[in-house]
């Protein structure tokens, strides 16, 4: 891809993403996801590949879609309210609207057919920004109105997508369709707390990103785009595979890692609001995804692989510096005891 091209497209995601978190006005919201679409595409589309060109129609279709619900929605509760301020949604097919809307935007379901199809025809490190930094405009959209959202609809498909995510992963084969089902999932237990605690929904998504990004680096270095290839990767980078192991550990939710965090607090405050059965469906469907991500594990560092393999081992070679992954594999493991400080500040 051209640099100059490949620098556009880079520039114009941090512009549509600051416009859209930084402002009140629907209009103005709208033209920052218009520009976020618009400048991911060239980097789905890239390589000239029929996946990743099959991945950039589904992309642009949906986007389109969820763009043009969000302006309906804004456009009819301006029509009955005369407000065009994001925090002034009044309007219940407004509302309703918005949500339909956000939820085709983040994959959740029953919206959610696109994400895994566009993540597996896109590179890794397109993948890493879709599952990351393209989830973040809607959710501060989330954010800013879930006072006038329908709370019945919201556990709906909080309960939905993490049945899905987790039901979904469990016979997948290539990591990035993992890594798109356990998005669904994590977006679910955002999506669960959103009304009831926004900041807290902000703290999961941080640390989900945390986690995402470190396990999306990692699998890139070591070129592992499937189960079969991560079987013999530790011939070629054993440490990193073992950090790796343990950010998926973190990415289940299990303690002591950072990942258990988000998903304490959630149940938490789920159980203050007198909503113990939305909190206790929640953490079962969670198994699910406990499942794949113990398969990852297991396929990354625990196993050598059970009868004789087609793929050459690899050498280790001596790379250079891996600063960025060590601090991300860091924070991913370790933050559980920050705990206190961490709710403090959010």
């Amino acid at each position: 891809m051209n640099p100059h091209a490949k620098l556009i497209s880079i520039v114009s995601l941090i512009m549509g993403t600051s416009i859209t978190m930084s402002s009140n006005h629907w209009i103005l919201a709208w033209t920052g996801l218009e520009i976020n679409t618009l400048a991911i595409i060239p980097l789905i589309s890239k390589s000239h590949h029929p996946r990743a060109i099959e991945a950039t129609i589904k992309y642009f279709l949906t986007q389109s879609t969820a763009s043009a619900l969000i302006l309906f929605s804004s456009l009819t509760n301006a029509w009955s309210t005369g407000q065009w301020d994001i925090t002034q949604l009044n309007n219940p097919t407004s509302c309703l609207l918005l949500t339909m809307a956000i939820a085709i935007k983040l994959g959740l379901v029953p919206f959610h057919f696109w994400f895994p199809e566009v993540l597996q025809g896109s590179s890794m490190t397109t993948a890493l920004l879709l599952s990351t930094l393209m989830k973040l405009p809607p959710i501060t959209l989330l954010f800013m109105s879930s006072q006038s959202l329908n709370p019945t609809l919201l556990t709906t498909l909080a309960i939905s997508s993490a049945l899905v995510g987790g039901w979904m992963g469990l016979n997948q084969t290539q990591t990035r369709k993992i890594l798109a089902f356990s998005s669904i999932s994590h977006l679910g237990w955002m999506i669960a707390i959103i009304i009831y605690d926004p900041y807290l929904t902000i703290l999961t998504f941080v640390l989900y990103s945390l986690m995402t990004m470190t396990v999306f680096l990692s699998l890139t270095q070591i070129k592992v785009l499937k189960l079969s290839t991560m079987l013999i990767s530790w011939t070629k980078t054993p440490m990193l595979n073992a950090t790796m192991m343990l950010a998926l550990l973190s990415l289940a939710g299990l303690p002591p890692l950072t990942g258990f965090m988000p998903k304490w607090l959630i149940i938490q405050e789920l159980t203050k609001q007198e909503m113990t059965p939305t909190a206790t469906t929640i953490t079962l469907l969670s198994l699910l995804g406990l499942f794949f991500y113990l398969r990852l594990a297991y396929h990354s560092t625990i196993t050598l692989p059970p009868n004789s393999s087609n793929h050459m081992k690899l050498w280790r070679t001596n790379k250079a510096s891996n600063t960025p992954t060590a601090i991300l594999s860091t924070l991913s493991i370790s933050l559980l005891p920050m705990t206190p400080l961490i709710t403090t500040m959010f």
